[in-house]
């Protein structure tokens, strides 16, 4: 089986080198527990102005590819034609994999056939510990909503932009990324078109370490709240409520 990691980076400099050491300690871990597993990992420099194309290629085994249209959706797509990975794990070059991840995403997807695409939560490793209780508590609440429409109205699943798994033959599918989508509710819509032809497991084992920059900068409750409102609005109309974004980045 092999896996590949697709990371889009706009302005990530500063950022970008802590993901890619977390990414290559957990291939080297499983490699180590004597696993043969193939991988590759591919950064999308999306039209960035800064040094983030030097920071990636620091590292021996990444190969950088550039998408000059700017936006989250752009990148995946990029980043998603320059690998071949039965698997592709997107991620964000603000996130840092935790220890067991790798072998977590490879046990399921082993295990389990009919599974095209597995996720997990966010964890906050730079907010404040009670910050991280209330986004445990919106998770709680995102949850439950999604067992409603899942197992109810037998509408959608749930899946975390920048930690999510998907199979390549299942999301080829279904047409692959929707570039019209800028950025909110990019997720929802993974979920819900993937779901269509196989499994999406959400997994609370599964969690991601990442930069709280974006709810810090903006606030908590209003974040929650446009990413509950995108969410419920492709689940039901197909298109995102908010088509502008900001690009929320470390100053110093």
């Amino acid at each position: 089986m092999k896996i590949s990691f697709v990371i889009p980076a706009h302005n990530e400099e500063k950022m970008i080198g802590q993901c890619l050491r977390s990414v290559f300690a957990e291939i080297d871990r499983v490699h180590d527990a004597g696993v043969h597993l193939d991988a590759d990992v591919v950064v999308v420099d999306n039209a960035s102005t800064d040094h983030t194309r030097e920071e990636a290629l620091k590292f021996a085994g990444v190969t950088v590819v550039s998408e000059r249209l700017k936006g989250l959706v752009y990148a995946r797509r990029a980043g998603w034609v320059a690998t071949d990975g039965e698997l592709v794990a997107n991620i964000d070059a603000d996130t840092k994999l935790p220890e067991g991840w790798l072998t977590t995403v490879l046990t399921e997807f082993l295990k389990d056939s009919s599974l095209v695409a597995l996720s997990g939560p966010y964890l906050y490793y730079d907010l404040p510990a009670w910050k991280r209780a209330l986004v445990k508590v919106f998770y709680f609440i995102g949850w439950l909503i999604h067992l409603f429409n899942h197992h109810i109205l037998n509408v959608g699943a749930m899946v975390q932009g920048g930690n999510f798994v998907l199979k390549r033959t299942a999301w080829d599918s279904v047409g692959g990324f929707d570039v019209s989508i800028s950025f909110y509710g990019e997720d929802t819509d993974v979920a819900k078109r993937i779901g269509a032809v196989g499994r999406v497991l959400w997994m609370w084992r599964l969690p991601m370490y990442t930069s709280g920059r974006r709810l810090e900068k903006e606030g908590l409750v209003k974040m929650s709240w446009i990413y509950t409102l995108n969410h419920l609005s492709v689940l039901w109309t197909g298109r995102p409520a908010t088509q502008k974004y900001s690009d929320i980045r470390i100053d110093a």
